[in-house]
C-alpha cells in the first residue's frame, strides 16, 4: 500500500468536505500576477492577508530562496506568537507572551491586532533595504490602514495588543540578527566563499576553462548581469526550526544523503548515466517530434519516495471515478513543466510557490480541522497553523540544502556536459577524441561528428567544420523570437548544449547536489498531506492550463502547440513533478532529484510533528518564560506521544527508498 492509513481514511472523509471540481493550481511565475485569487478582510484571516502581503514583496525582491524561506518562517513564527499570546493552550515559538485582551475587544479582535503589529514591523525591518522596498512598504503601510491599525504605535509597554505585537517582533529581529543567516551584513558569506573555477561565458562553446568539473562554476549567462556569486553557502548553519545539530555538526533527525557521483571516481558510471539522461531529457524537447504520452492522473504520479516509478491512480477518491486520459505531445508536457516550476527571477520563488498551493488548499476546504480529524477550527487559527508548520518545514529545508550544497559543492550539468565535451568521448577508443572522462556515446543521441555523419544531406553536414567533436540530440537553444518561434530539437555541438531555462538565468547561482526544488516541494507536500489529512487535492485533482497565447503561454519560446492542462492528484504527484521539472529543464540530474526528495520526507514529517507539539495542552496551565530560539516542548502528556509515536510508523510505512 502507497497510502498512509491515516491519509487513506482522510481521503474517503475529503468527499464531504470539499466540492467535486477540480482544484486551480497556482502559478508562481511573472506570467500570472493578474490572476491571482483577491483577498480582504472580509473573505480571508488577517493572517493570510499578511502572507500576501509577504508574498507579493517576495515577488519584487531579489529570487533570494533560502533567505525568504526565512522570511516566511520567521514572519509565521511571529504570527503565531502574538495570537499564542491570548491562548493558555499553545506554547510559543520563538517570543513568549501573556497578552490579555482589552475591554473593549474581543479575544479574536485583540488577536488580529496583536500578530498585525507583529507582520508589520517584521516585514517592514526586512524589506527595507529591498529592490522593491518602496512598492513593498506602502503596500504593509495600506494593510494596516485598511485593518485600522495606526503604523506610529511603536510602544511596546503594557499588555496592549499592538505592544505585545512589538514586542513580539523586536525579539524575533533580534534573534534573526543572532541566527547564523549574516543578515546585518546583508546574507553575505561570512566565511568568504571562493569557487573554485572561473566563471563560464555561456555564450562562448565550452566551460571557459573550468579547473574542476565535479565543482560548481558560476556563469555569466547571455542577456544577465554579469558574473554569478553563489547564494549564501553558508545557509547550512542558520538554526532550523526543529532540526539540530549533533557533536559532529550534522543534523538530527539525519537528512545528509552523502556524496554525489564524481566524474573519475568510483560512481563515474552513475555519473555518466545521468549525464545521458539529462541529454534524453534535452532531446524530447520538441512538439514536432515527441511521442504522444498521458498525462493524467490514471497514468502519472503515485511514484514511491525516491522514485519515478508510478504508474497513476486508479480512482479519484472524491468522486470515485477514474481519472480522464489526457494525451499530449512530451515535447509540449516537458517545456512546460520547465516552465512551471522553474520559480526563479520575478515568481515568489519555490518556498513561496508551495505557499500559493497551501492557501488555494485552504480556499477549497469547507472545513479546517487538524490533521482532518480535528475539532472544526476558524480561519485564523488553521493559517496560523499552518504557516508555521509549512514554513517551519521550509525554512529547515532551504538550511539542510544548503548544507549539502556547500559541503559537496557540485557542479550544474551545463558544466558537466560542455567540459566532458571539451576533454572528448569516453565510448569508443577507436573513435576520435577518446578520453576515459569525455562524454559517453549513444547512437543517436551523443555521437562523434565524422567525414561521413557531415556529409552533404547527412545528419551533421551542418556541423562539417567539427569532425572529431562531440554532438547532441538536443534542445538547440533559444530562438531569437521567442513569442513566436521555437528552437525545437536538432544536432548541435556539445560544446554548445544549453539547458532549457531563461536566457538571462541558464541555471540558479549556487550547486547543483541536492536539488532544492526536490526538498522544499516533498517537504511542503508531506506538510500538506498530514495536516489536511489526505494525501489528495480537495476534489481529487487540481490543474493548471497552459495555453498557445495570452498570459499563460510559454515564455522561453513560444509554445505549447496546443493547449495543456497540468493535472496532479495528490501533493505528492505535485512535488515529484517539481523535481523532474528540474531534469527537462536541464539544471539538475536524476541523481540530484531523487535524494532531495527523501531529504524532504524527513523534514517535512519532523517539522509538522514539531509544530503540532506547539499546539498541545500545557499540562500545569503555567505558561513558559521566554522561550529559547526554537525549543521542542515536552511537556504535551500522552497524547501527543501516541499522536508522535504514530505519525512516525506511518511515514515509516510510506518510505520507500530504491
Amino acid at each position: 500500500m502507497k497510502l498512509r492509513l491515516g491519509l487513506l481514511i482522510g481521503s474517503f472523509c475529503l468527499a464531504g468536505a470539499v466540492a467535486a471540481e477540480p482544484m486551480t493550481m497556482p502559478s508562481s511565475s511573472d506570467r500570472a500576477l493578474g490572476k491571482r485569487p483577491a483577498v480582504s478582510p472580509e473573505t480571508h484571516s488577517v493572517a493570510r492577508l499578511w502572507n500576501e502581503a509577504l508574498l507579493e514583496a517576495i515577488r519584487i525582491d531579489v529570487p533570494r530562496v533560502s533567505v525568504h524561506a526565512r522570511n516566511l518562517f520567521h514572519t509565521s513564527a511571529a504570527m503565531y506568537d502574538a495570537w499564542a499570546a491570548y491562548s493558555e493552550e499553545d506554547l510559543a515559538v520563538l517570543h513568549h507572551e501573556a497578552g490579555t485582551a482589552p475591554a473593549d475587544m474581543s479575544l479574536q479582535e485583540a488577536r488580529e491586532k496583536a500578530l498585525s503589529f507583529a507582520a508589520y514591523r517584521l516585514l517592514s525591518h526586512r524589506f527595507e533595504i529591498s529592490p522593491g522596498s518602496e512598492a513593498s512598504q506602502q503596500a504593509f503601510d495600506d494593510l494596516m490602514l485598511t485593518l485600522g491599525y495606526d503604523t506610529g504605535d511603536t510602544g511596546t509597554d503594557g499588555n496592549r495588543p499592538a505592544a505585545v505585537g512589538n514586542r513580539v517582533a523586536n525579539a524575533i529581529i533580534e534573534h534573526g540578527l543572532d541566527d547564523g543567516s549574516n543578515e546585518s551584513a546583508t546574507y553575505v558569506d561570512p566565511g568568504g566563499y571562493n569557487p573554485v573555477n572561473a566563471p563560464m561565458l555561456v555564450a562562448l562553446p565550452g566551460t571557459s576553462g573550468a579547473q574542476n568539473l565535479n565543482a560548481w562554476q558560476p556563469l555569466i549567462p547571455p542577456q544577465g548581469t554579469g558574473a554569478q556569486a553563489f547564494l549564501t553557502p553558508h545557509w547550512g548553519n542558520v538554526v532550523p526550526f526543529f532540526l539540530e545539530h549533533d557533536g559532529d555538526d550534522a543534523f538530527v533527525p539525519p537528512v545528509d544523503p552523502g556524496p554525489p557521483p564524481l566524474l573519475g571516481g568510483e560512481d563515474d558510471q552513475w555519473l555518466k548515466e545521468n549525464i545521458i539522461g539529462i541529454i534524453d531529457y534535452s532531446s524530447r524537447l520538441d512538439p514536432a517530434n515527441s511521442e504522444p504520452i498521458d498525462i493524467s492522473p490514471g497514468a502519472t504520479g503515485n511514484n514511491d519516495l525516491g522514485t519515478q516509478n508510478g504508474t497513476g491512480h486508479p480512482l479519484n477518491p472524491v468522486t470515485g471515478q477514474p481519472y480522464a486520459e489526457q494525451v499530449v505531445s512530451e515535447g509540449d508536457w516537458g517545456r512546460v513543466l520547465a516552465e512551471f516550476w522553474e520559480d526563479g527571477p520575478a515568481s515568489s520563488t519555490p518556498p513561496g510557490h508551495w505557499t500559493e498551493v497551501a492557501n488555494a488548499v485552504s480556499d477549497q476546504l469547507e472545513e479546517k480541522r487538524l490533521m482532518g480529524t480535528g475539532p472544526v477550527i476558524d480561519d485564523l487559527e488553521w493559517d496560523i497553523k499552518l504557516y508555521l508548520a509549512l514554513h517551519g518545514a521550509l525554512h529547515d529545508s532551504a538550511i539542510a540544502a544548503w548544507r549539502v550544497k556547500a559541503d559537496y559543492n557540485s557542479s550544474r550539468p551545463i558544466t558537466l556536459v560542455r567540459g566532458m565535451a571539451e576533454l572528448g568521448q569516453s565510448g569508443d577508443p577507436d573513435l576520435p577524441g577518446y578520453h576515459e572522462q569525455g562524454l559517453p556515446l549513444e547512437p543517436g543521441l551523443i555521437e562523434v561528428i565524422t567525414e561521413e555523419s557531415s556529409a552533404p544531406g547527412e545528419r551533421h553536414a551542418h556541423l562539417a567544420d567539427h569532425v572529431g567533436e562531440v554532438a547532441l540530440l538536443a534542445w538547440r537553444g533559444h530562438p531569437d523570437d521567442p513569442e513566436s518561434d521555437y528552437a525545437g530539437v536538432g544536432w548541435i555541438r556539445a560544446l554548445e548544449w544549453m539547458p532549457y531555462q531563461a536566457i538571462n538565468f541558464i541555471t540558479p547561482p549556487f550547486a547543483g547536489y541536492v536539488s532544492a526544488h526536490s526538498v522544499f516541494s516533498r517537504s511542503a507536500a508531506e506538510v500538506l498531506a498530514e495536516i489536511t489529512g489526505s494525501e489528495f487535492f480537495p476534489g481529487g485533482l487540481a490543474e493548471y492550463p497552459i495555453t498557445p497565447d495570452g498570459d499563460q503561454r510559454l515564455r522561453f519560446e513560444s509554445g505549447p502547440s496546443e493547449p495543456i492542462t497540468l493535472q496532479w492528484a495528490t501533493y505528492f504527484d505535485a512535488s515529484d513533478e517539481s523535481g523532474l521539472s528540474r531534469v527537462y529543464g536541464g539544471i539538475h540530474p536524476a541523481f540530484d532529484d531523487f535524494p532531495g526528495r527523501i531529504m524532504g520526507h524527513t523534514i517535512g514529517t519532523g517539522a509538522l510533528t514539531a509544530a503540532m507539539a506547539y499546539f498541545a495542552p500545557i499540562e500545569d496551565g503555567t505558561p513558559p518564560t521566554d522561550a529559547d530560539p526554537l525549543p521542542v516542548p515536552v511537556n504535551a502528556g500522552w497524547a501527543l506521544l501516541i499522536f508522535v509515536l504514530a505519525l512516525f510508523l506511518a511515514a515509516g510505512h510510506r518510505l520507500r527508498r530504491t
